[in-house]
């Protein structure tokens, strides 16, 4: 018999015990910190300008007003000068060997900030190599000038998180500077002093940050309540709209059709015209009230969406001609070119177009005959409705209007970028022209 031998390959990490949250704890901190304080640790990041729309700066010349906008850049200048005159007053070596160590950290926050941190770091036992005295170990006067003045600025320009990780990095250079070195050499050690005040500082520092980003929130959240307002506010009026809409123009219109429903009942044997005439206000008040009923829900809707019937197009228009010849309007149709499917836009606001325009017609020169001409040409659709004088004398009156119907007309066009012309033709009568584009829809597209 031969003896199978099977070899279990263990996935990585199998074996590897449960870490504790304290080894998580470290190894997140660690990562923090390798992230914060090595990584892009001289990336170029420059100071920016502040703002000068604040309440006093606001209120500056325009001159004052610029040279205000660099006050952070002077102040960071006039703090490393400072530590410049520390730096070299406190060492035997002069001012111009060991004044720049303690001077060119504080510049370098300007630029870049972390880097900054580390030079500060580096300069620390330097300068203390120079001092006069065995005191103040291990940071020289010079030196706790400038490594506060660093630790205040990079904490400034950037998360608290970062200046916890340096506020680490100073207390552990500066215990293992006393355990190596302070004892038996020196008078005393500065370090305590380094971490309280340095802790001090960087605590306000991160009381600012926290105040900052509060206000940020309080500001976005103000905005978004405002914003919720205003909608809510539009909605309202909406519904008002509609309620008013609903209540005045769908009760006058049940009137219109119940009215015209039972006004051939109300007379003995009438003609046939009659109740036709009857019969065509009855539908085409039952039309408005449908159609009303769909624009109410559209003004209640909070999010409007595409109704699902679909919309009337220009293969409809010869519906709406026969409605209008019922209602006494002679109208001719004409149309010029190959006829084709054009997209739902502009089929529905064609058509549109051509109802507005005839019921202008009805009210304004009623009596009167139109003329549709519909042409499709290469780059679009034309439209061009007419209507002649009313007749002399006419036995209805012509209906006032506000003007409303050619304005919705010309946003109709103007949403198509469309062209539209209206105006009274030469005859006496009225005359609406309309060019609505169609992009070419090439063969790969289609």
């Amino acid at each position: 018999m031969t003896e199978t031998t099977q070899t279990h390959v263990m996935p990585p990490g199998h074996g590897d015990k449960p870490r504790s949250p304290e080894f998580r704890l470290a190894a997140d901190a660690l990562r923090g910190l390798r992230q914060d304080l090595l990584h892009d640790a001289f990336a170029y990041r420059p100071l920016p300008r502040m703002r000068v729309d604040g309440p006093l700066t606001g209120r500056l010349p325009g001159r004052l007003r610029e040279y205000a906008a660099w006050t952070p850049h002077a102040v960071i200048a006039v703090v490393a000068l400072l530590t410049l005159m520390i730096s070299g007053i406190d060492t035997g070596a002069g001012l111009l060997l060991i004044g720049p160590v303690g001077a060119l950290p504080v510049l370098l926050t300007l630029v870049r900030p972390v880097g900054a941190f580390w030079l500060s770091m580096a300069a620390t036992p330097v300068a203390a190599l120079f001092g006069s005295e065995w005191d103040d170990w291990p940071w020289r006067p010079g030196s706790f000038a400038c490594h506060l003045a660093v630790l205040t600025v990079v904490a400034l320009r950037t998360r608290p998180r970062t200046a916890a990780h340096m506020w680490v990095v100073t207390a552990a250079y500066g215990l293992l500077a006393e355990a190596a070195f302070g004892s038996g050499h020196y008078y005393g050690t500065n370090t305590a002093p380094m971490l309280v005040v340095s802790a001090l500082i960087l605590l306000c520092v991160a009381l600012r940050h926290i105040r900052r980003d509060a206000r940020q929130e309080v500001t976005a959240q103000q905005t978004v309540t405002a914003r919720e307002r205003s909608r809510r506010t539009l909605l309202e009026e909406r519904t008002t709209i509609a309620r008013e809409l609903h209540d005045v123009v769908a009760h006058h219109m049940s009137v219109v059709a119940i009215q015209a429903e039972a006004a051939p009942y109300r007379v003995e044997n009438p003609p046939p015209e009659l109740e036709k005439a009857f019969a065509t206000i009855r539908e085409n008040a039952v039309a408005a009230l449908t159609e009303l009923r769909r624009v109410l829900g559209v003004v209640r809707a909070e999010d409007y969406e595409a109704p699902d019937a679909p919309q009337p197009t220009l293969a409809d228009l010869d519906g709406l001609l026969d409605n209008v010849r019922d209602a006494g309007l002679a109208v001719e149709k004409v149309v010029t070119g190959a006829v084709r499917e054009l997209p739902q836009g502009v089929e529905l606001s064609a058509y549109r177009i051509v109802q507005e325009a005839l019921s202008n017609t009805l009210r304004h020169a009623p009596g009167a005959s139109a003329r549709v001409e519909i042409g499709y040409v290469l780059g679009g659709l034309g439209l061009r409705i007419v209507n002649g004088p009313p007749p002399e004398p006419s036995l209805v009156k012509p209906s006032p209007g506000a003007g409303h119907g050619i304005t919705g007309m010309r946003e109709r066009v103007s949403m198509l970028d469309g062209v539209m012309t209206a105006g009274p033709a030469d005859d006496g009568g009225y005359e609406v022209t309309v060019f609505l584009p169609v992009a070419a829809v090439s063969e790969g597209a289609a």
